[in-house]
């Protein structure tokens, strides 16, 4: 079993598709068929998994793994996320505006006024746009929304992104109010 070092997540595996063993896989990629591009794919507890078939079907694919032959052990592996190691990952040269979403990880959020907001602690894809967490000493968890009004800039060199707390849903913005007050996520702001 392989331990990764600098793990990049590029899929998980979802329900058992027919009786063969294939699974359907929901690819982070780019272009998802260039998840058979990678020799090995691996768990988070090590095991490694080596594709030997895959379709694409609608927006997601269909996978057979060495090893997996059967329905039963298709289901065994649904929900399992599948990584690469960051050095596996092609060396072609990114865009000015292009990053891996795992470069993200440990940035430190502040406002345009230098206020932090934490560091973001994991990127998610729920289907209805990307979300960053954003986590600091002593704070909740809170997700804002990947988008380009609550995420002004990023500067990987840096270390740091900056946001829009209004747009980003961590501040009222009430003009009537001195200084604006954090949501709580359990209990939302009331109405004077």
């Amino acid at each position: 079993m392989t331990k990764l070092e600098n793990p990049v997540l590029m899929a998980t595996i979802g329900a058992a598709q027919g009786i063969r063993g294939e699974v359907r896989v929901k690819p982070y990629t780019a272009d998802p068929l260039a998840l058979g591009d990678y020799e090995l794919l691996y768990a988070q507890d090590g095991r490694s998994f080596e594709i030997l078939e895959l379709r694409e079907m609608r927006n997601m694919l269909v996978v057979r793994f060495r090893g997996i032959n059967d329905r039963n052990a298709a289901e065994a592996l649904n929900g399992i996320e599948l990584y690469v190691e960051r050095d596996n990952l092609p060396d072609e040269e990114l865009e000015e505006d292009e990053f891996f979403y795992a470069d993200l990880e440990g940035l430190e959020a502040f406002d345009s006024e230098g206020v932090s907001y934490g560091k973001v602690t994991a990127v998610f894809d729920f289907g209805a746009g990307d979300l960053l967490e954003l986590k600091g000493p002593g704070k909740r968890p809170a997700l804002i929304p990947f988008s380009e009004a609550s995420v002004l800039v990023i500067d990987l060199e840096a270390g740091r992104i900056t946001i829009d707390p209004v747009a980003a849903g961590l501040i009222n913005d009430d003009d009537d109010e001195e200084g604006s007050e954090p949501f709580s996520s359990n209990h939302p702001k009331k109405k004077k």
